[in-house]
């Protein structure tokens, strides 16, 4: 059973069925506002395209798209966070960066060298009532000083389709220097991170 939809069998504890958000296709939306979707509303449609997503983002067999899910998931479920665009996120971390990313602090941060985050995307148009697979985005800590403009951080992405992203360091640190007491990382939000315990 892969891990997400062990998590979302087990840890979510919600029911893994198409809601009143959802039209028949379990990727038509119904509602009027991406943040209108419940807990339940956002299983669902992850459960929907679950291995859409990962199938898609090893298709051409990048080390990182064929490998994250047997990393740590950081979250109990997906959610909308309002970062990267209108899109649901769900975040998992290797080896060596989930001990530290798992913590969630606010300061002080410095994730070791190696740390790597993957961030399963889908992409909700309220204007086409749909929704869709988005990139895998990805984030990795170089050694330090090799790139000091992002403060170490190399960022890079997969389509859907697993074909790598054209991306701009500038545009993607830009919005991460926002939490530069964090190692400019952003965490899921509140109500969904997964503890280093559980």
């Amino acid at each position: 059973m892969k891990t997400l939809t062990r998590i979302g069998a087990a840890a979510f504890g919600l029911a893994l069925t198409a809601t009143t958000a959802f039209a028949e296709d379990c990727t038509t939306l119904t509602v009027e506002d991406r943040f209108d979707l419940e807990g339940e509303d956002i299983v669902a449609l992850y459960d929907c395209l679950s291995d859409k997503l990962a199938a898609g983002y090893a298709k051409e067999g990048d080390a990182v798209g064929a490998n994250y899910r047997s990393w740590a998931p950081t979250a109990t479920r997906p959610a909308i966070q309002g970062s990267h665009g209108t899109r649901i996120l769900n975040t998992f971390a290797n080896d060596i960066a989930a001990e530290q990313y798992l913590k969630f602090e606010d300061e002080g941060v410095n994730m070791p060298v190696g740390s790597i985050l993957a961030k399963e995307s889908i992409s909700l148009s309220i204007k086409k009532k749909k929704a869709r697979p988005g990139p895998l985005f990805i984030m990795t800590k170089m050694e330090a000083g090799s790139i000091p403009e992002t403060n170490d951080w190399l960022y890079a992405g997969l389509q859907p389709n697993g074909k790598v992203m054209k991306v701009k360091q500038s545009f993607c640190h830009d919005c991460h220097e926002a939490y530069e007491d964090s190692d400019y990382l952003a965490y899921p939000v509140e109500e969904v991170r997964l503890g280093q315990d559980q």
